[in-house]
């Protein structure tokens, strides 16, 4: 919670916690360990929360430690969650005036951790939507929360997104000191999502969008929305997200007249706003009017792209961004190899994901978002760990520190880790290999394509000598690797065609076949000996290279560990939305290709020739 503030308030907080899991208890103080915090500033318990209220004030009975900021994320509709037999006057509950059911817990932890919330902090829960709309005393406790304008915020997340259920969840954020008349903000967050595995997992881009929208409190179409207290009052105080957030259509209709008559209904056109406001000349004359308003594409789709991408606008807008990127790229460049042990790197990552947004978002049409997930993949894969080393050391100095490259070894009982050969602390073995060491790796590369090109050869003479009655059948099936039910593999026996040539007479086919054999299996004996010892040499001359990098040398192969591509990255981003509704008028022009007409003239003439073909089958009586 308290990496986006300083080093110095971070030191000043205190965490406390209670999980009633022994396990996750443990991992927790664990986590807390591993993150900075000390042990005199972390108070976690293993203990039941509903059952056992904590913390309370010492000097006061029944009142509960108020907190600047509470976070919870309980287990989902909990059964039997009063097993202690809790009753309304318990503290935590007689906000509400009721209990929730005994069937469901999601409202027990709220208000607990509402009971807990200091004057002027904010809570944040993970919930399942149920909590939303579901009726009887959850209905009654939702009212009152609402009533008394303590539900600030409702963000729904998109499902699959925790390791132990599929469904969809919400957070819902609330506070005790909200101003009067204030809206609740909804956020439909549920489809900025990737797959990973078999999870949906939030990219940085999509948690700064939900950031952005809670802070601002923007309405977004299509994402985000104000819901007023009288439109909660007339939804009869249900807060379900889609009665207040109306998703995207991206399906496009269907258009009968289109199919009946054939043309690209303009309506469809009209709707492309990027494509019309970028380049309007470009789209009005590649289409013609095929009938009143429907439209016929003058050109290919190919050459309507080309137009499109070579347009003065987008080329101009595409040098703005290279600009853009390019001094943003050069700043940062300068300011990550100077940093030190006095570094704020949070606030370092920060500062560079809130400047490459902002500036981006000057740009029309240009997803900013997009740019804001590029430089924190950046982050992510390896100024993280690098800026870190380099504040530890010196920039040069970690340049040309290796450390030892331990990989495991064996399975089972006879696993273990062994060092292999070294590793750059900060520049890759790689990337070394790539750059300084070009000519060996294209010898290398080279082998590999003959060991490759021999192969090959090699399997089309097995599959050769597998077919009856060939030459290749007759002097090689012999020498073909055999199963335990004799059955011919993918693969020649070595030894065995040694001893056929022993046996084939000099100047036979047989003995030709043989020979060629031989001499492929012994090249690529040879070659692939001569990869493994010249992969072994570049292994060496790369690992001893590290010590010795010039500070040159430093700059240019860290530079591209970086900041590769990063220009182009960003400067692709102009394209994608123009690409997007380019895609959406192929799609158009090919559903509207053919005429309902034309399809049933088409059928009508394959049903003519086959019946024709039909009348010529001859059938024996």
């Amino acid at each position: 919670m308290g990496k986006h503030l300083s080093k110095e308030v971070q030191k000043d907080l205190s965490y406390y916690g209670q999980e009633k899991n022994t396990a996750t208890y443990n991992l927790t103080r664990m986590n807390l360990l591993l993150h900075g915090v000390r042990p005199e500033k972390m108070t976690v318990r293993n203990a039941d929360t509903l059952s056992h209220d904590w913390p309370e004030d010492p000097s006061q009975a029944n009142v509960g430690v108020q907190f600047d900021a509470v976070v919870m994320n309980p287990p989902y509709s909990l059964k039997d969650w009063n097993k202690a037999g809790l009753k309304v006057s318990d503290p935590r509950f007689e906000i509400a005036g009721t209990l929730p059911p005994d069937s469901k817990g999601d409202f027990a932890f709220l208000l607990h951790g509402l009971f807990h919330l200091g004057t002027n902090g904010t809570m944040a829960i993970v919930l399942p939507h149920g909590v939303l709309f579901r009726g009887g005393s959850e209905g009654d406790i939702r009212q009152r929360l609402l009533e008394k304008n303590q539900i600030d915020t409702i963000i729904g997340l998109p499902s699959g997104m925790f390791t132990n259920t599929g469904i969809p969840v919400i957070v819902m954020v609330l506070k005790k000191n909200r101003p009067v008349g204030e809206p609740v903000l909804i956020i439909d967050a549920s489809r900025g999502f990737v797959k990973v595995g078999k999870q949906n997992v939030l990219q940085e881009k999509d948690i700064a969008k939900i950031v952005d929208t809670y802070s601002s409190r923007d309405e977004i179409e299509g994402y985000s929305h104000l819901a007023t207290h009288e439109e909660i009052i007339a939804n009869e105080w249900n807060v379900n997200i889609p009665r207040y957030v109306e998703a995207d259509n991206d399906e496009i209709a269907q258009d009968v007249d289109a199919h009946l008559y054939g043309g690209i209904p303009k309506s469809n056109i009209d709707e492309l706003l990027v494509l019309n406001k970028s380049v309007p000349e470009v789209i009005n004359s590649s289409f013609e009017v095929l009938r009143e308003g429907y439209l016929m594409l003058n050109k290919s789709m190919e050459q309507l792209t080309e137009e499109v991408i070579t347009a003065p606008q987008v080329l101009a807008k595409n040098d703005e961004l290279r600009k853009i990127a390019e001094s943003f790229v050069a700043k940062y460049w300068d300011i990550l190899r100077q940093v030190n042990l006095d570094s704020d790197l949070n606030s370092l990552m920060s500062e560079m994901l809130s400047e490459i947004k902002e500036k981006v978002s000057t740009i029309e049409f240009v997803d900013s978002y997009s740019a804001y997930q590029i430089v924190a993949e950046i982050w992510k894969d390896s100024l993280t760990k690098d800026s870190e080393l380099i504040a530890a050391s010196d920039f040069y100095t970690i340049g040309r520190t290796r450390e030892p490259n331990m990989v495991t070894k064996g399975s089972g009982k006879n696993k273990r880790q062994e060092q292999d050969g070294w590793i750059g602390m900060l520049v890759p073995n790689e990337l070394i290999a790539k750059r300084l060491f070009a000519s060996e790796q294209e010898e290398i590369e080279a082998l590999k394509n003959k060991a490759q090109e021999i192969d090959s050869e090699l399997s089309e003479l097995v599959e050769a000598a597998k077919v009856e009655d060939s030459e290749e059948y007759e002097a090689l099936y012999e020498s073909l690797k055999k199963n335990e039910d004799d059955e011919p593999q993918d693969a020649f026996e070595a030894k065995t065609i040694k001893a056929e040539l022993k046996r084939a007479e000099k100047g036979t086919s047989e003995f030709e076949w043989l020979k060629r054999v031989e001499k492929l299996l012994a090249d690529k004996s040879s070659t692939n000996k001569s990869i493994k010892e010249k992969e072994k040499q570049l292994k060496e001359a790369v690992e001893s290279k590290i010590e010795n990098l010039t500070n040159e040398e430093i700059d240019t192969l860290v530079f591209e560990k970086w900041f590769a591509g990063t220009v182009d990255a960003l400067v692709g981003l102009v394209e994608k939305p123009l690409r997007a509704e380019l895609s959406t008028i192929a799609l158009i022009e090919n559903r509207y290709a053919q005429t309902f007409n034309e399809i049933d003239a088409q059928v009508s003439e394959l049903e003519k020739s086959f019946e024709a073909l039909a009348s010529e089958l001859v059938v024996n009586q």
